[in-house]
């Protein structure tokens, strides 16, 4: 049996690990978009070679670190549910998460890496490479940021009064009539419009109060995220108010979500 204790040490360890695959990723995400070598996987996503390398070390340096925890990345073969459902804990990658984001060299990309025990993330590290700022966290140790090599900062959700101002995360590429119902339903408005896990770490930071999501995602889009808003003293729910849980069935599609910071919020009676 697997016994496994955080601390803050370990989670820089895992900090490190993500932005030495972000890092090293970055030279092709400068080529010029001609040059860059684009497959189509099953569902139509876009797969780059950075895609591939930045899971390649990933898992590669996570095999060192945490050799008996198993990992499952967007980016490996199918594992089927009778394996995973015996996993107690387990590493959940995104290698690149918005690779469409990359291949429009807009910055909205980030590396995602969670550790997931008991259907729960309980370890997230979501860095933007091309913006040199990382977000972590980990349960009971709370939620930082950091930009570059400058000094590690906590982080934390701000509250929110709806009838004043509400400012919402939309992604660049998803949305729905609920969405656009849902802005009538406040005086103003303020919409953030990012791609990848950011939208997440900006709840988490204190600068997003509501990031609801109408378009399919899948469980690795979201886990590292997850644990970042809330440790950060956020939520992530599906639209029933139950928290987003993982490996619970064969499907890895996530339900239908809002994240939030401020849970004195009634947000689902806004839907």
């Amino acid at each position: 049996m697997i016994m496994f204790s955080l601390s803050y040490d370990f989670l820089l360890q895992i900090v490190a690990l993500a932005k030495h695959a972000g890092d090293s990723v970055l030279p092709i995400y400068r080529q010029p978009r001609a040059k860059l070598d684009v497959d189509l996987k099953d569902d139509g996503s876009p797969l780059t070679l950075a895609d591939l390398l930045a899971h390649r070390l990933i898992v590669e340096g996570l095999a060192i670190l945490t050799p008996h925890i198993p990992c499952l990345s967007e980016e490996s073969a199918f594992i089927d549910y009778t394996t995973r459902a015996a996993w107690p804990y387990y590493w959940l990658i995104d290698p690149i998460d918005g690779t469409k984001e990359f291949l429009a060299q807009n910055g909205d990309f980030t590396v995602n890496i969670a550790l997931i025990h008991n259907h729960q993330a309980i370890l997230g590290v979501v860095y933007a490479p091309a913006l040199q700022v990382c977000y972590f966290a980990a349960s009971g140790l709370g939620a930082f940021k950091q930009f570059n090599a400058q000094p590690v900062e906590s982080i934390h959700v701000s509250t929110c009064r709806p009838e004043q101002l509400v400012r919402i995360a939309a992604s660049r590429r998803h949305g729905d009539n609920r969405f656009t119902q849902l802005h009538a339903q406040f005086s103003t408005i303020e919409l953030v419009t990012r791609g990848s896990s950011l939208k997440f770490c900006l709840i988490a930071e204190g600068l997003i109060d509501l990031y609801p999501r109408f378009a399919p995602t899948s469980e690795w889009d979201t886990a590292a995220a997850q644990c970042i808003v809330e440790q950060a003293g956020g939520q992530v729910t599906d639209l029933s108010g139950q928290p987003l849980r993982y490996n619970r069935s064969d499907s890895l599609l996530n339900p239908y979500f809002i994240a939030f910071a401020d849970a004195t919020v009634p947000w689902l009676d806004y839907f």
